[in-house]
């Protein structure tokens, strides 16, 4: 492998593992929709437990691609919204929603879902 090729996989490599997991995609989308309060965002996603969601945001918080933002208030009150970084990924979600929109037929469904 050339050292260009080298260095262009481990960029590849870097992204992936920032947005790798069942549930970060399904985040950034959602968040892409607009600013959301913990428990919308859950209730959006539905099977995904308080503990994960939790873990989830604070990774993509800590890659840069999600914002918290404390109200501080009470009751608490924290809205999570994409960053900068995070809206450049909204077109990369879009490619991926039409081709997965052109080879439905092709892909399995998602796990938990009958065939």
């Amino acid at each position: 492998m050339k050292h260009e090729e080298l260095e262009h996989h481990c960029q590849i490599e870097a992204l992936i593992t920032a947005i790798s997991g069942r549930w970060k995609l399904l985040i950034i989308y959602w968040l892409a929709q607009g600013s959301c309060r913990f428990n919308q965002l859950q209730r959006n996603l539905g099977r995904i437990t308080h503990r994960t969601l939790t873990r989830q945001l604070t990774e993509l918080q800590e890659a840069g691609f999600v914002l918290r933002k404390d109200f501080k208030s009470i009751p608490p009150h924290v809205e999570y919204s994409l960053t900068e970084l995070g809206q450049s990924l909204i077109p990369l979600l879009r490619e991926m929603h039409d081709w997965a929109a052109q080879n439905a037929d092709k892909l399995p469904p998602p796990s938990g879902l009958p065939k």
